[in-house]
């Protein structure tokens, strides 16, 4: 199967190393018009779009992408919970029509930060949350292919005679992707998933995730596609990625250290933290994750900082458990071939996002995706031949 590259888009240029979620607008929609643009121009098939509880709204944003590009696909996360699958899939569908159809998919993430969850209004614990996430998928896939009214009742969500007159444009239909580590994410995305999205774990550990993951989707009748993300870090030479990326990691450095010393000071002496000095400490630090799939790069990262040459986590150890974090670290070429050991064993999409998110899908479009494209191709003439 052909590869797949996706990348990120956000409403206002933001990174480790570069800008704030804070300051300034939230979205600024001539960067996201600039930046959705270049995804398009570089080759690049899909953007997600990220979730959080105080973000914009990325249905809206997805919109906005689709309007302003001539062939990019959209990946929009979604927290189950909220929206009944019902009303997702119809907004899904029309979006697919309106686009053109083969453009919208849909991430589901089940939510890894308790407190950010609860900012939505939802207090449940976190298997309730992945046994919601299953019905949620049930009821999407069912809405989205379903000739005839259907009726619906369980845990989470009660439906008679639910159906959508919109259907998606193509017969591909709209892709469910999904994230998740735990033993409860687990049973969910084998059974509901046609894409498992992992984290840029070492080429031995993923090999495990993904002979695990394809064991149980076989036990349901089943097989699933995998997504790794990574963030790479790429120069005309090696020493000069690497150079790159001692930068990268001195500027998170000394963002997270400045950080930590503004939370301290709004806290005070004492380590008070009333209502305005919580909400001042939660704006200086990076974000958190209490996911398992975070957990496991912390651990990765505390052991060593490079693996397979070229995956560092230089950045994975300062940030915390933020979400994927980790980059293969060398020139275009050298890159694409360390993805290409992923594709090897089982991985047929791959999210990459940089630390210097305009520029660094700009320079990725020149070198990185087509050696990345051509050498997934020259794997797929070897097999057939």
């Amino acid at each position: 199967m052909a590869i797949e590259i996706l990348g990120m888009v956000g409403t206002k240029e933001v990174s480790e190393t570069r800008g704030s979620y804070f300051d300034g607008p939230a979205v600024d929609a001539a960067y996201l018009t600039r930046f959705a643009q270049a995804h398009d121009e570089a080759g690049f098939d899909r953007v997600l779009i990220g979730y959080g509880a105080t973000a914009p709204d990325g249905f809206a944003v997805a919109g906005h992408v689709l309007a302003h590009t001539r062939r990019l696909g959209v990946l929009i996360a979604h927290r189950p919970g909220f929206v009944a699958p019902t009303l997702a899939a119809r907004k899904l569908a029309t979006l697919d029509q309106l686009s053109g159809g083969g453009r919208v998919a849909i991430h589901h993430i089940s939510g890894g930060n308790d407190a950010d969850q609860r900012r939505d209004g939802d207090f449940a614990d976190h298997d309730t949350r992945y046994a919601r996430t299953a019905e949620f998928m049930d009821v999407l896939r069912r809405t989205l292919t379903s000739d005839a009214p259907f009726d619906h009742e369980g845990p989470f969500y009660r439906f008679e005679g639910a159906y959508s007159s919109v259907k998606p444009a193509t017969a591909a239909g709209i892709p469910l992707f999904f994230g998740g580590q735990s033993e409860a994410a687990v049973a969910v995305g084998a059974q509901h998933a046609d894409v498992y999205m992992l984290f840029g774990e070492p080429l031995e550990q993923t090999a495990e995730r993904i002979a695990l993951l394809r064991a149980e989707a076989a036990k349901r009748g089943r097989t699933l596609r995998f997504s790794l993300s990574t963030r790479p870090i790429v120069a005309a030479t090696e020493e000069a990625a690497w150079a790159r990326a001692e930068a990268i990691a001195a500027e998170t450095r000394r963002r997270a250290e400045a950080a930590r010393v503004s939370a301290a000071l709004v806290a005070g002496p004492a380590g008070s933290s009333g209502p305005a000095g919580s909400a001042a400490a939660g704006r200086a630090l990076f974000a958190t994750s209490g996911s398992v799939a975070s957990a496991r790069l912390q651990e990765v990262a505390a052991r060593q900082q490079v693996y397979d040459e070229r995956l560092w986590f230089g950045v994975t150890a300062l940030t915390g458990p933020g979400g994927n974090s980790s980059g293969h670290v060398g020139t275009p070429q050298q890159v694409a071939d360390a993805l290409l050991r992923y594709h090897e064993i089982g991985v047929d999409t791959f999210l990459i996002r940089g630390f210097d998110p305009y520029d660094d899908v700009v320079d990725w479009g020149r070198e990185l995706i087509p050696a990345l494209r051509a050498g997934a191709s020259r794997a797929r003439e070897v097999v057939h031949s």
